[in-house]
């Protein structure tokens, strides 16, 4: 019986969470989780009614069943007399109201692990992404990717034992690392799904689902309100960038498809984000907003903006200036570049500079970066006229853009 996609991802937490307090274990309980959704999807054709239980209750049992030939019945025989317990009577603590998949969250980015496979870890288990989509993110090869989940649940294991969600205090301490997570699925779902076939596989939709649970959980913090602006005003941006399976260049995006509801809410987000980071004090070097209060107000700029040409590019460039002290990726410094690009054409200075950057990240940076790089390198070059130099970048970025309404692009400037 085929599980059907919206069904399996909003089961598929519930009984990660489930099965883990069951086997004291977030690796066994990912394990176990996976076989039951095997079972389920194996199922004669017929209706699971409740999906949750059936695959909480066969996971159980599955780890019942694997006990026993470990030679450890006579250890875990009390348990085995207790009633069956409904699927759904996750053990809790008092006024735990998390989300399931925050709770995987937090208990994913333990301080234990390091910091790069707790995204990992978080990334897999959590948000569902392969590991090519979490390499890619991350701009690490699949198989270092793969060995860092490794790592993670062995770190995970030892240092903690049993599986528990952590406290009030402690998801506090984690909440950075969560939020990472959630614009990482994001930023996923953006870049690989400009115009998503199935509504029900889509990463950019599944962070903002996350990002408006972070804010019942933390109603008051500008930094998860700032998170929940750039999932909102991008996901209301994105119709419209796509015509004929091809995307399209900012100047050509149709304004008039955007999502009006999601955009005023966002504008309503980015505009809370930055006030209450600049009254609070934000993470800054020397206070001020952090980094998704900035980024929501890049996105708020971008939105309120009539057309291309009617963007406040200088007020871009001053959000990237503080954005790159906040956060200096690579990511942030291809955007800022683009943003430079587009003043130094508009006043008809020098791109050489701005090229020259460009080219360093194309050769040293990691390879989303130095995919980004050469679009708006290629995009420099069109804009200047430089047609030849134009088509052969977009020739060489076919090789490495996988199919969608960005290859699409790309071939229709290659020429």
């Amino acid at each position: 019986m085929p599980i059907d996609p919206a069904a399996f991802r909003t089961a598929w937490p519930q009984v990660v969470r489930s099965l883990a307090v069951t086997t004291r274990s977030l690796d066994s309980g990912e394990e176990y989780a996976a076989e039951a959704f095997a079972r389920a999807a194996a199922q004669p054709d017929g209706v699971i009614d409740d999906l949750v239980g059936w695959c909480v209750q066969v996971g159980r049992r599955t780890w019942l069943d694997t006990v026993r030939h470990q030679a450890v019945f006579a250890r875990i025989q009390p348990q085995l007399a207790r009633p069956e317990v409904a699927a759904v009577d996750v053990p809790t603590e008092p006024g735990d109201d998390l989300d399931d998949r925050l709770a995987l969250l937090f208990v994913a980015c333990d301080d234990a692990i390091a910091p790069g496979a707790q995204l990992v870890l978080a990334m897999r288990v959590v948000c569902g992404l392969t590991i090519r989509q979490i390499a890619g993110h991350l701009g690490v090869a699949e198989a270092t990717a793969a060995a860092r989940l490794t790592r993670a649940k062995s770190a995970l294991a030892r240092a903690r034992g049993e599986f528990a969600v952590p406290d009030a205090a402690a998801r506090g301490a984690r909440l950075p690392v969560v939020l990472a997570c959630v614009a990482g699925l994001f930023t996923v779902g953006q870049r690989d799904g400009l115009e998503p076939a199935d509504a029900t596989e889509d990463p950019a939709r599944d962070a903002l689902t996350l990002a408006e649970a972070l804010v019942a959980q933390y109603p008051d913090d500008p930094e998860v309100i700032g998170l929940r602006a750039v999932c909102r005003l991008g996901l209301a941006r994105r119709p419209g960038r796509v015509r004929d399976g091809v995307a399209l260049p900012l100047d050509e995006v149709d304004r008039s498809a955007w999502d009006q509801r999601l955009l005023s809410a966002g504008l309503d987000d980015a505009t809370a984000a930055i006030a209450r980071g600049e009254t609070r004090g934000g993470p800054g070097a020397s206070g001020g907003p952090g980094r998704f209060a900035l980024e929501a107000a890049i996105s708020g700029v971008h939105a309120s903006a009539r057309d291309a040409a009617g963007t406040d590019w200088s007020r871009l460039a001053q959000l990237y200036d503080a954005l790159l002290r906040v956060w200096p990726s690579p990511a942030t410094r291809v955007a800022r570049l683009v943003v430079l690009g587009r003043l130094a054409m508009r006043d008809g200075d020098d791109l050489s500079v701005i090229e020259h950057e460009l080219e360093d990240l194309v050769a040293d940076g990691p390879p989303y970066a130095a995919r980004d790089a050469s679009l708006v390198l290629a995009d420099l070059a069109r804009r200047t006229g430089r047609t030849d130099d134009a088509a052969g970048r977009y020739r060489e970025l076919l090789d490495v853009i996988p199919a969608g309404p960005l290859r699409e692009f790309c071939r229709r400037y290659a020429g």
